[in-house]
């Protein structure tokens, strides 16, 4: 804008320079050609070499004079001219004729007022042109700009790009990422800081995995004693008094509770292992797992176009799905729906309930360790782990899938987990 400004002010004022040279030479044989009242005007003016883009007039004794017969002659001439040059001042100003810009300018004679209108029309067009032009370089300056600040802005992040992709990898699981010092030698740092964290990271969670698994086995031998000693003691509860055998009551639910919290202890810590995927019977698989809850297997609807065999890892599918119904069993008034069906590329096992549904801002927390949601804790008492989710959740991201819940169309709760 700043170049078409400078160029556009320097075109005109140089072509006003050049217009008003060319009339005072015009005046001036005007102003010879006229030594008496009684020269003919018409001729005078004819004789002028005024081209096509000009054309001249005289204002004398009140009357307008062109080179042809044109009453209205004086009309391009701005009253404010005329005004200056009655005063006997020269002057230069411009115009609209006929939708086009032109320039008239004023010269006072010994015999009258000299005019001469200049048309700017070829002007206008360079003006044109010129800006047509500059857009054109502007739109491909920026163009070029955008381009190369692209390549370069990518050039110079990709490090940063393949740095954040590994730490998406290691928050998806795959604690095996690593970054190369030397495909960049500017961030080699940066490198080996991230490559130092992955591995404390992996050594932290081997140990968590190791303590977690070493506790549930040195956990399991006094359990199975305490189990056998209560459930002798609990059968012999009609033989106490009231209070003893309600506090045997609780011995033996603790016992049990605390016995399902080391099995999904256990089954936490050995989650990281892959799965063991194998031609699988669905239909079998669902109908055993909801016969072992006493669970109506009319419950189990399959979409078309759904395979009855699938390629899963049998004990960890059937194991999450139990899960499914054992949450809808205590906290959401049971299941109503046990539905398989895919999804693109991936098989779908969905779990419905009629409870009160899961809240949104307990969705992306309640497949997290030892989170019970408002349901577990007002329908539920204390019964549960907080792992059962947790287990799911651990048991999809085995087969590279994903678990995930969501409201039941008619209420209630609907679980989903994807198994690509």
């Amino acid at each position: 804008m700043v170049s078409y400004e400078l160029a556009r002010s320097t075109l005109i004022q140089e072509r006003e320079r050049t217009a008003v040279r060319v009339t005072y030479f015009d005046a001036a044989n005007v102003d010879a050609g006229l030594p008496s009242r009684s020269s003919d005007v018409g001729e005078v003016l004819r004789s002028l070499d005024t081209g096509g883009d000009r054309y001249v007039l005289l204002y004398r004794d009140g009357q307008w004079y062109s080179r042809g017969a044109d009453a209205s002659a004086g009309a391009a001439v701005p009253a404010h001219l005329q005004e200056m040059t009655s005063q006997g001042e020269a002057g230069v100003q411009r115009i609209r004729q006929d939708g086009q810009a032109a320039l008239v300018i004023g010269i006072p004679l010994s015999s009258g007022v000299f005019y001469e209108v200049v048309a700017l029309t070829e002007l206008d067009r360079t003006l044109q042109l010129l800006a047509l032009v500059l857009t054109a370089v502007a739109i491909m300056v920026a163009g070029a700009g955008a381009a190369v600040g692209f390549y370069v802005t990518r050039h110079a992040l990709r490090p940063l790009t393949a740095v954040a992709a590994a730490a998406r990898n290691i928050a998806d699981g795959d604690l095996e990422t690593r970054l190369d010092p030397d495909t960049e030698p500017d961030l080699a740092q940066l490198s080996i800081s991230f490559n130092h964290m992955a591995d404390e990271l992996s050594r932290r969670l081997q140990r968590d995995r190791r303590f977690a698994a070493d506790v549930s086995h040195e956990l399991r031998s006094p359990l199975q004693t305490l189990s056998a000693a209560a459930s002798v003691v609990d059968r012999r509860r009609d033989g106490l008094d009231p209070k003893a055998a309600a506090a045997i009551g609780l011995i033996t639910d603790e016992i049990n509770r605390f016995q399902d919290l080391v099995d999904d202890l256990l089954e936490l810590a050995r989650s990281d292992q892959p799965a063991h995927r194998e031609p699988t019977d669905m239909r079998q698989l669902v109908g055993r797992a909801c016969r072992s809850r006493g669970l109506s297997e009319e419950l189990l609807e399959v979409l078309p176009g759904t395979p009855e065999v699938w390629s899963v890892d049998r004990r960890r599918v059937e194991q999450a799905l139990g899960n499914l119904l054992d949450n809808a069993v205590r906290y959401g008034g049971g299941p109503v729906a046990v539905r398989l069906g895919r999804a693109g590329d991936s098989q779908v096992i969905e779990v419905d309930d009629e409870g009160p549904g899961v809240a949104q801002d307990d969705r992306t927390v309640i497949f997290d360790r030892f989170v019970r949601g408002p349901a577990a804790n007002a329908r539920g008492g204390d019964d549960g782990t907080g792992l059962g989710l947790s287990i799911v959740a651990q048991h999809a991201a085995a087969h590279g899938g994903v678990v995930s819940v969501g409201d039941r169309p008619g209420g209630g709760a609907r679980f989903r987990m994807e198994l690509p």
